[in-house]
């Protein structure tokens, strides 16, 4: 595969992405930039949503295509919220009214684990019966005051004990090489060299 589709309208995860796929020399072509439409994510698991979305993109395409879903997922709210992170405080999309919300529900609430969880799918063509599928999880705790001014998303709130700073204060190649999504990616990877 010399070329392939990035499923996503998300102007982070495209960055984050085209990052990561650097070094395995392959065109990376965003699906608007092929007039391509986002599709639906009814879905209650980021397995489902992400084939959905590589199989739309690799129909609309002709050419194989990789999808993520991911979010954010709060022990305390069982899971919340999950693969609702991105419409956590409904429409319009805004990442400031999602962190607010996140951090009203967690209000008076000791245990504040999250992790951040990712699942990248890669088709090679809509039909594929075997998708590679790969996993990541980024482990943390949500603070209530936003802290640095990278990434997106939750990455203000999001502590890294181990990093001892927030997601949105690492520098990016520290991200890129950390994060749930980076970690996917590395196991889709060697998946790739398997199936090679």
């Amino acid at each position: 595969m010399k070329q392939l589709v990035l499923a996503s309208g998300n102007a982070g995860k495209l960055r984050e992405l085209a990052a990561l796929l650097a070094p395995l020399h392959m065109q990376c072509v965003a699906q608007a930039a092929l007039g391509i439409a986002e599709a639906a994510e009814p879905h209650h698991t980021f397995l489902e949503n992400a084939l959905a979305k590589a199989r739309h993109a690799s129909a609309a395409s002709g050419l194989p295509a990789l999808a993520d879903d991911s979010g954010l997922c709060v022990a305390a709210l069982g899971g919340e919220p999950g693969v609702h992170s991105a419409r956590y405080a409904g429409e319009p999309l805004n990442d400031g009214r999602n962190n607010a919300q996140l951090v009203a529900r967690l209000a008076g609430v000791a245990d504040r684990r999250a992790h951040y969880a990712c699942v990248i799918v890669l088709v090679r063509h809509p039909s594929d019966p075997e998708p590679l599928v790969a996993q990541g999880r980024w482990h943390g705790v949500i603070q209530d005051e936003p802290r640095g001014d990278g990434g997106f998303g939750y990455d203000p709130h999001f502590f890294l004990p181990e990093e001892g700073c927030t997601a949105a204060q690492l520098p990016e190649a520290r991200k890129n090489a950390s994060s749930h999504r980076a970690q996917a990616l590395l196991r889709l990877l060697e998946l790739l060299r398997a199936d090679a």
